[in-house]
């Protein structure tokens, strides 16, 4: 029925409300019997250490251990500045040992050059004394002069590889960076005062003592600094002391470059007594100072079980 003058109307009829669906979970598992239980095995007693009627043809291979480089440019084929340490002092050292022989000879000769000065002020020299004398010095002066270089190098290097160790080892970073470190060894004047600053730096970390705290160099990095000022005064003495004219100071010169020459030879002997002692404190125990231990007696210990029956097998 409609009304007149009213809109029509309609009739909705009212949602439904879903009802909310019950989470159910399937879970199956097999009847019971269904799958056959495992037996215990029962644990056999020791019968003693494996044995073979043949000799077994396996085992590990014949090879050396290396350090793996399977994946080049990962961390296991980077070498760690620890791992240069131990070849790299140890060529160091032999280096040094061997320019302080050189260097003392070559104090020898110039010292041997002095006493046929001496010697020819009262009377006439051999000449083949006289041309073998002077062969010893040029070959002896030139041959120390050369074979500087190349410890002086090594050093360098050394220093450079073992801060970065003793900074990996500690957890640190170094004091100074690397320009610094090269100027306090390498240019003159500014390497005499700094020299004792860069080496008690290392020395400090490699102690690893705290960083806050000023270094405090032990006696042999002392003795280290004293031969290393004294070599350079005595460099620089000699040179400047060479361009005088006269006999006089010829004469004088000789005896300059032998006490240069000696003071090299305890300068490149204190260098490598400091590289052995930091790269000890970096690597504590040595390749070359372990001992292959042996057990000589046993106390106290309960005596060992024998076996009366022998293994089916087993070799007598």
């Amino acid at each position: 029925m409609q009304r007149s003058g009213a809109e029509p109307s309609t009739h909705h009829p009212a949602p439904r409300q879903q009802r909310p669906r019950p989470r159910l979970r399937w879970v199956a598992s097999p009847p019971p019997g269904a799958v056959p239980r495992r037996r215990a095995v029962a644990a056999k007693p020791y019968d003693g250490p494996p044995s073979y009627p043949v000799p077994p043809r396996w085992g590990f291979p014949n090879l050396v251990w290396r350090r793996p480089t399977t994946v080049p440019g990962t961390a296991s084929g980077a070498v760690r500045p620890i791992d240069r340490i131990p070849v790299l002092a140890q060529s160091l050292r032999t280096i040094l040992w061997t320019f302080a022989v050189l260097a003392l000879a070559a104090a020898g000769s110039e010292v041997w050059r002095y006493v046929l000065l001496v010697q020819s002020r009262d009377s006439a020299l051999s000449t083949s004394v006289v041309g073998f004398s002077d062969a010893f010095v040029v070959t002896a002066g030139l041959l120390t002069t050369i074979l500087s270089l190349l410890p002086a190098g090594l050093s360098v290097w050394w220093l450079l590889v073992a801060r970065q160790a003793a900074a990996d080892e500690s957890g640190v970073e170094p004091a100074r960076p690397v320009w610094q470190v090269l100027v306090g060894v390498l240019v003159p004047i500014a390497n005499l005062p700094l020299a004792l600053s860069v080496v008690g730096e290392l020395e400090h970390s490699i102690l690893r003592r705290p960083r806050d705290e000023r270094p405090k160099p032990s006696r042999l990095v002392l003795l280290w600094w004293g031969a290393w000022n004294v070599n350079w005064v005595m460099l620089v003495v000699t040179v400047i002391w060479r361009l005088r004219p006269g006999v006089q100071a010829m004469a004088d010169s000789v005896v300059l470059v032998a006490i240069t020459d000696v003071t090299a030879a305890a300068l490149a002997i204190l260098t490598a007594l400091v590289i052995r002692r930091f790269s000890d404190l970096l690597m504590p125990i040595a390749p070359d100072r372990l001992r292959t231990l042996r057990v000589l007696k046993v106390d106290g210990a309960p005596a060992p079980e024998l076996h009366t029956a022998r293994p089916v097998g087993a070799a007598r």
